[in-house]
């Protein structure tokens, strides 16, 4: 058997560790944010801005059945990292057989179900009025890739648990560089409008298919699966079901927001509140991509220390983790607190959405250094393989505080308050986070360590 790269997450110094883990995870999440943030912008400027409405409706319906991908990616590769640090060759072996079985079994599943009732859910996620023609076109082309996207995004997890974070990074620059190339011959060069943007998305999601099927083919990989590794084994889906239903959950929550947000923006304000939205929608996944990098270099890192018994650096990666995202996060909040107005700019020159935008992102972005503690906190017990107070936690921003801020306060106090409840929402969930994580290094964390600093 081929020597795992992993072994190095047991022994080499965190801070250095981390940000080899986080650099390329980073590059690759900002790149496939840049390209959200850029094809909104040709779409926006080659098609129009209830174009960009269109798009934010598609999105929580296309990226749940995604998720559905991502959390069992997320799901089996804690458990393929702790696998790993036990050197239990054969279990992760077996985990990731499992992950490719019900990726495909998943998402095909949903995504029959998306097709024959396009009709219904559309509207039903804010895709009315103008909105609702350019939504269904999109809609119905970019289904037909989620499954693809869905492999891809569970096969990238499992790459960087196995401590290849360079190969993970490169499997999210592909298809994000390709969307690019292929929005300018589709939308600008053949002129097929929002069906150019829905066929290049889907072409970009089968160039990072490709590359990832490459990759596990390859020398790389110390993965190799053999045909009866697909077989479903109950306890690993059991155990890969309770750790990825706290990302797919997430995702729920995420698409269930998308859905209050368009239907409540539609009604106060109409098409330019959505596209207003749409807009900030596309800074959330932009902007925070350093946090959320360290928070992907933050995973493999915390669960193979744990699987390892090497409790001391798993303290230490959480310390360094949250102490890296903080200062990056803060960089970010001054960045948008001053540019709001040039960046909205850049997506449109609608007037009235030019007067919307700027104050919203003020306000949704109002917190922006503490989310660290927020993201790391949910993400630890994640790693180390305890579902109930990962989801709880995961849930506790969108699910238990955001969205019912949403059903009462903006019938109460219009417009403005949809955009406060994003800070509101940030504070509460990040203190309730910080007081767990806390109790948990303190119980937990302090136990004898087998490994070294």
């Amino acid at each position: 058997m081929k020597q795992s790269n992993s072994a190095n997450l047991g022994t080499e110094a965190i801070p250095k560790l981390l940000i080899k883990q986080a650099v390329p995870a980073s590059i690759g999440i900002l790149v496939m944010s840049l390209n959200i943030l850029v094809d909104t912008i040709f779409v926006g400027q080659w098609i129009g801005s209830i174009a960009i409405a269109a798009i934010n409706v598609v999105l929580p319906v296309s990226f749940f059945i995604a998720a559905l991908g991502m959390s069992i990616g997320v799901g089996g590769s804690s458990i393929i990292s702790r696998a790993l640090g036990e050197d239990n060759y054969k279990k992760a072996l077996r985990v990731f057989g499992n992950q490719i079985t019900l990726t495909l079994l998943f998402t095909i599943v949903f995504v029959v179900f998306g097709l024959l009732f396009v009709n219904q859910i559309i509207p039903a996620f804010g895709g009315k009025g103008d909105i609702f023609e350019p939504a269904k076109i999109y809609y119905t082309i970019v289904l037909y890739g989620i499954p693809f996207l869905a492999l891809c995004m569970m096969g990238n997890t499992v790459i960087r648990a196995e401590g290849n974070p360079k190969f993970a990074m490169y499997a999210m620059l592909i298809p994000s560089l390709g969307n690019l190339f292929l929005d300018i011959i589709f939308i600008k060069f053949l002129d097929l409008g929002m069906a150019g943007a829905a066929w290049a998305t889907t072409g970009s999601y089968l160039c990072c298919f490709v590359y990832i099927l490459w990759y596990f083919y390859s020398k790389y990989s110390t993965l190799k699966i053999q045909a009866n590794q697909f077989r479903l084994d109950k306890p690993i889906v059991s155990e890969i079901a309770s750790l990825g239903f706290v990302t797919l959950s997430r995702q729920a929550v995420v698409s269930v927001t998308y859905l209050f947000l368009n239907n409540i923006l539609y009604k106060l304000g109409g098409e330019n509140s959505v596209t207003a939205y749409a807009i900030v929608g596309r800074m959330l996944m932009f902007a925070l991509f350093p946090v959320y990098g360290i928070t992907q270099g933050f995973l493999p890192i915390a669960g193979f220390n744990y699987g390892a018994k090497n409790y001391q650096r798993v303290k230490q990666t959480i310390y360094t983790a949250i102490k890296y995202a903080v200062i990056l996060g803060t960089l970010v909040f001054i960045l948008l607190m001053v540019f709001p107005d040039y960046i909205t700019r850049l997506f449109t020159a609608d007037q009235e959405v030019l007067k919307q935008t700027p104050n919203a992102m003020r306000w949704v972005f109002a917190v922006t250094p503490i989310i660290a503690i927020q993201l790391i906190g949910a993400a630890y017990f994640q790693a180390i393989g305890k579902a109930v107070p990962a989801l709880l936690l995961t849930l506790t921003r969108q699910g238990f505080i955001f969205i019912p801020l949403l059903l009462v306060l903006p019938n109460m106090f219009g417009e403005l308050v949809v955009w406060l409840s994003f800070p509101i929402a940030d504070i509460l969930s990040t203190l309730v986070t910080a007081y767990f994580l806390y109790r948990e290094v303190k119980n937990n964390l302090t136990k004898p360590s087998n490994g070294v600093l």
